[in-house]
């Protein structure tokens, strides 16, 4: 039986924020995509993509990485073919994490902070982090397959207090 449905196929994540002033140290904003096998959904991830990484499979890329902030248009950017994505995963959650190198640092102290989740020309979600202020890091997007085989978008944004490593396991809970 064919359906007229069509899930997500692919979405490109994109994060931008401003450079620190000029004697600040650096703001360094990481995108950070956590892979949920389907028989454990809601348990550890399968596998993280960050920077310096990719999915093993090579679906889920960091095309863009930015330490600083600076340039012109998105300062990072990440790429997701949800429908190359092996049916062993049916659930993949996206966040943004603050490296914590110069002292605690959280949204609210970053200038002009903004993530889109976009298909095509199509914008899924846009959050500037008020809501996650006070936060060192956020979820921002959640897709999963539902019961057909399609991915679903769930547009989201919790933040949470947690330093890198820790947020990449509490992310997905």
């Amino acid at each position: 039986m064919s359906t007229l449905n069509k899930g997500i196929d692919k979405v490109v994540v994109a994060l931008g924020w401003d450079p620190s002033p000029i004697g600040e140290p650096d703001i360094d904003l990481d995108i950070i995509a956590a892979t949920y096998p389907a028989d454990a959904p809601h348990g550890a991830p399968a596998y993280l993509v960050h920077f310096d990484s990719r999915s093993p499979d090579g679906t889920i890329t960091l095309n863009r990485d930015s330490r600083t902030g600076q340039g012109f248009g998105d300062d990072e950017v990440m790429t997701l073919e949800l429908d190359r994505l092996s049916e062993r995963y049916s659930r993949v959650v996206v966040g943004v994490v603050i490296q914590q190198e110069h002292g605690r640092r959280v949204f609210g102290e970053v200038a002009n902070t903004l993530v889109e989740v976009r298909e095509g020309y199509t914008r899924l979600a846009r959050h500037d982090f008020a809501g996650a202020a006070d936060a060192t890091a956020a979820t921002v997007a959640e897709f999963a397959r539902d019961a057909s085989g399609e991915w679903r978008f769930t547009p989201v944004l919790r933040g949470f207090d947690a330093d890198p490593d820790t947020f990449t396991q509490v992310m997905g809970s």
